[in-house]
């Protein structure tokens, strides 16, 4: 499954606890990446210096769902659930 355009939710919903020289603090959970650009893609993705639970993350039926606020919903209740 590819990502689905101007979605955006795994760069939202969950936080970073990692700290990377691009994010030196890490990214509260439900608040929008500082990479994320205007069309809800990654500036990042393909970078080194993305951090590594951004790249574990990988499009799926059960994450996705049918449109963005399925993923939205889906991703909320798992950082709820990991926090």
């Amino acid at each position: 499954m590819d990502c689905r355009p101007n979605c955006g939710a795994c760069c939202i919903i969950p936080s970073i606890s990692t700290k990377t020289a691009l994010l030196p603090m890490g990214k509260v959970a439900m608040a929008p990446c500082i990479h994320l650009d205007e069309n809800m893609k990654c500036q990042i993705f393909t970078s080194a210096d993305r951090p590594k639970v951004c790249a574990s993350l990988k499009p799926s039926e059960e994450m996705c769902g049918e449109n963005r606020e399925d993923a939205l919903a889906y991703l909320t209740w798992l950082e709820q659930e990991t926090c």
